[in-house]
């Protein structure tokens, strides 16, 4: 069978054979467009004709005329025709020894013809239909196919629909279900940020469909739908006018609307264009205020012929969604060969006959997606030269015209359709004789379509488990060359299997960024939307985050909460900013000041304690303790570094440290001062009675363990019960990191425990102030003492009406004052004797100064004995006697109480006690 064959039977109507038109005449009122013999038939569904005409339909059953021819219907069912001739001629059916026939019907894009079709095709030897092209023709002709199970692969219905298998098991396709095609728009909305746009589609299952999935997924990625219109489904429909006014009405009044999905058939949508641009609304705004991005679905993205005289300037941007596609060659080259003049002039009469019908409008009003007039010559010699010969100038238009009327993406589905048959055809018939009629039956090619993988131009296919072929989608741009649009460019591609687009050429989909449609503004970072009840998502207000609240990308519902242990911002912030972490740091200046203090305090404490042990020997280390001092100075080393843990960030370990290595090194410090005031005030005691018992009971290390004793049982305590730990005060802008004392009380116990051995010491010291220069350390405790009982008292106002960062500083502070009354008053003046007098530091220079000591401590004890027996034996005196006449006493009286003191042995007893003190 060749190409001549096929053109001669690719006629409607009256084009026929008469011999064909006779046999099919019976069976049907309208004959098949196009029929060849065949051991298998494989019958076609196309839409030749774009519409039928209602108005001449009568009360008797009979079919209305279809109107309108339609070149692109004309180039599918010659692709099927040419595929099914190329396969004829492949080994695959050649090895089988088997010949493919065709039986092709028009739908005229009318479901009741589609159905006398169907039910043509059911009474015939079929055993598969190619078709329909729109899903309500596919819906309503699967129906009727699943009755007998006969297999039906659509080259373009995409109704998601089709895909349930429980409804249309007979289905199939090679085309992606559309619910991907409302994705992959869905997605593409998405990436550019368009929320607010506008949706149009034709009336039936496809429309519907498309537009309830489309919503359905737009409403999951926030976009929203500002309108939808639907248009009637016939082109001849009274109220389409009407329909397609009120949707350019409202496109007009939705100006933030820049973007517009339609879902429309191709001639809807060209006179949806005209009315854009030449209605009353259209002509009076101006051609700015008509441009729109249009988003075409596969319905009409690949019509050349929408746009009519219309430029891009008139509609704005248009990307398109189609089928990927091959090459189809055979499609191609049978074109190539009718523009060479392959066929015969008995053929080509009828070819010129049925041009010359549409060209003259026999047939009803020539539509442009159908023919174009002003490309075709027209007039009364046309049909003198067709009864003639072929004339090759009519033949190269004709060719022209499906040419541009030829959607590559659906001729390849057409091809693929074809193919998956014949490879299915071909597994059967390896094991058995497909010559002999009826040997195949429908539902076994089903079975085999929905095993078997088909290869097709190298590439291998397969139908999956909804009866689908997902071979993703070609986005395209519409561009313009002169003036005219004629170039779809392919600038992405979308797969169904992941949902991703693949950019070709980002430079063109570049030019659509500035395009805005929104119903409301981008609300910025630091700043939500608030929409009002009622309303569209799309359509809000924005409102900035309150305090400690931000939000960071634009378009935000709600705002993010900051963390508020860590972080704060300010009214309408886009970001958290982390609050400051306060604490008493190194780097502070006043800490720096104070830890100079404290190591200075470290430094001098130890080199006093190596020159104390480098001088243990001499009499002023001696008379300074001794040993004790020793321990004196080790517990202000302790003591300093306890200030230093006041300092820097703390923790928990560090806040328990810092207060009990004070608490404990102080009262070991203040302990050994109370031991050390006690043994020379006991040395110094003349009470002859007195004396003996204390020294019984003076017992230097254990009153020091007892003192110790009773400040270790405090810390341990406080340690146990309620211990100090890390406090984190958190304020609007600020994290407060210090010590919390844990109990108040026991740590008001402690201070109070040293602050009672300080009171003693100062009691003590205050009694023996009148020692001997080299033993009188007692002017010296008693200020170190009363320093620090000064410090300690003001330290609790200050400490308890201060908060904050400098809250360690107060202690701190403190603990140096207390340090360094010590240290100075205690140690310095030692030091600088044994540095700068060291004359004096020598057993010699003591005992002057110890007999110098005892004879005025023994003209004392004279001068109040004569004064005591003055009294006893002169006359009576007041009781307070005047201080400017001081009794006399005569020389001999003097002399008889200083010799009977003397003699009584008190003077030797104390001097036995300045010895004993220098010794110990």
């Amino acid at each position: 069978m060749d190409v001549m064959a096929s053109w001669t039977a690719l006629l409607i109507c009256s084009v026929i054979p008469p011999s064909v038109a006779l046999e099919m005449g019976r069976q049907h009122d309208r004959g098949p467009v196009a029929a060849a013999p065949g051991d298998l038939i494989i019958a076609g569904l196309f839409p030749i004709h774009e519409d039928v005409d209602h108005s001449q339909t009568s009360g008797a059953p009979h079919p209305p005329p279809c109107i309108r021819f339609a070149w692109r219907g004309l180039g599918r069912a010659l692709a099927m025709i040419s595929a099914i001739e190329d396969l004829n001629r492949s080994p695959l059916m050649t090895d089988v020894n088997v010949t493919l026939g065709y039986r092709i019907l028009d739908s005229c894009h009318d479901v009741s013809t589609a159905l006398r079709a169907t039910a043509d095709f059911s009474q015939g030897p079929v055993v598969a239909l190619v078709g329909a092209s729109y899903s309500e023709l596919s819906i309503a002709v699967a129906r009727q196919l699943t009755l007998e199970m006969i297999p039906q692969i659509s080259y373009s219905s995409t109704a998601a629909i089709l895909s349930d298998k429980s409804r249309f098991p007979a289905f199939m396709r090679t085309v992606p279900n559309d619910r991907h095609q409302t994705a992959a728009m869905v997605s593409l909305l998405s990436t550019f940020g368009w929320n607010w746009v506008g949706v149009v589609t034709t009336d039936g299952d496809y429309g519907r469909s498309a537009l309830d999935h489309f919503v359905t997924q737009a409403s999951e990625k926030g976009i929203c739908v500002a309108f939808r219109s639907v248009l009637p489904q016939s082109a001849t429909s009274a109220n389409v006018q009407a329909a397609i006014v009120k949707t350019a009405e409202t496109i007009h009044a939705n100006p933030k609307v820049q973007v517009i999905v339609s879902f429309a058939s191709p001639l809807h949508m060209m006179h949806l264009f005209q009315e854009l641009r030449d209605g009353a609304l259209g002509a009076g705004q101006g051609v700015e205020a008509m441009r729109r991005v249009w988003v075409a679905s596969d319905s009409w993205s690949s019509s050349s012929s929408v746009t009519r005289n219309l430029t891009l300037q008139d509609i704005g941007h248009v990307v398109g969604f189609t089928f990927q596609h091959g090459e189809p060659k055979s499609f191609s080259e049978c074109l190539s060969r009718l523009e060479a003049g392959e066929l015969n002039c008995t053929g080509m009469k009828h070819i010129l006959q049925e041009l010359c019908k549409h060209l003259n409008g026999t047939d009803g009003p020539a539509d442009p997606e159908l023919v174009d007039i002003s490309e075709v010559p027209v007039g009364p010699e046309l049909l003198d030269a067709s009864e003639r010969s072929a004339d090759p100038e009519l033949l190269s238009r004709a060719v022209s015209l499906l040419k541009k009327h030829s959607q590559p993406d659906i001729t390849f589905s057409v091809q693929m359709a074809v193919s998956v048959l014949a490879n299915a055809v071909a597994s059967i018939c390896r094991s058995r004789d497909c010559k002999t009629p009826g040997s195949v039956q429908p539902w076994q090619v089903l079975e085999a379509l929905q095993k078997e993988e088909f290869t097709l131009r190298g590439s291998t296919y397969r139908f999956d488990s909804n009866g689908d072929v997902n071979l993703g989608y070609d986005v395209s741009i519409w561009r313009s060359e002169g003036g005219l649009i004629h170039v779809h460019e392919v600038v992405a591609e979308y797969h169904p299997l992941n949902c991703s687009f693949t950019h070709s050429k980002t430079r063109k989909l570049q030019l659509l960024q500035n395009v805005i449609s929104r119903c409301s503004n981008s609300c910025v970072p630091g700043e939500f939307k608030k929409t009002a009840e009622s309303q569209h998502t799309c359509c809000y207000e924005c409102i900035n985050c309150t305090e400690n609240y931000f939000s960071n990308s634009t378009d935000m519902d709600q705002c993010l909460s900051c963390d508020p242990s860590t972080e704060w911002s300010p009214q309408g912030s886009s970001g958290c900013t982390p609050k400051a972490l306060r604490f008493f740091s190194w780097h502070d200046s006043f800490a720096a000041v104070l830890l100079s203090f404290s190591t200075m305090g470290i430094l001098l404490a130890l080199l006093v304690l190596a020159l104390f042990l480098h001088r243990r020997d001499t009499p002023v280390v001696k008379a300074a303790g001794g040993a004790l001092s020793h321990v004196i100075l080790l517990s202000l080393v302790v003591s300093y570094v306890s200030a230093i843990l006041f300092v820097g960030r703390p923790s928990g370990l560090q806040c328990k440290a810092r207060q009990v290595l004070f608490g404990i090194s102080f009262t070991l410090c203040v302990s050994c001062i109370l031991v050390k005031t006690l043994k020379i005030v006991l040395a110094f005691q003349f009470n002859p009675g007195l004396p003996g018992i204390l020294r019984g009971l003076y017992r230097s290390y254990a009153i020091i363990g007892i003192c110790m004793a009773g400040q270790v049982a405090t810390c341990i305590c406080w340690l146990v019960l309620r211990s100090p730990f890390k406090q984190v005060t958190i304020s609007q802008t600020e994290v407060l990191e210090n010590c919390h004392e844990g109990s108040y009380v026991a740590f008001g116990v402690m201070l109070g425990y040293i602050a009672v051995l300080a009171f003693i010491c100062f009691i003590c010291a205050f009694k023996g102030r009148k020692l001997p220069q080299q033993f009188n350390e007692a002017r010296f405790i008693t200020f170190s003492m009363l320093l620090y009982l000064v410090s300690w008292l003001l330290f609790i106002p200050i400490y308890v009406t201060t908060s904050g960062v400098y809250l360690p500083a107060v202690e701190m502070v403190v603990i140096l004052i207390s340090n360094y009354g010590i240290l100075s008053c205690h140690f310095f003046p030692k030091c600088y004797v044994m540095l700068f007098k060291s004359d004096q530091n020598n057993a010699g220079a003591f005992r002057k100064k110890l007999y110098e000591y005892s004879r005025k401590i023994s003209d004392l004890v004279i001068v109040s004995v004569s004064s005591e027996s003055q009294q006893q034996s002169g006359p009576s005196i007041s009781s307070e006697p005047s201080l400017e006449n001081p009794p006399e006493l005569s020389k001999e009286s003097i002399g008889r109480n200083r010799s009977s003191f003397l003699v009584s042995g008190s003077g030797s007893t104390t001097r036995r006690c300045l010895r004993r003190s220098l010794s110990m």
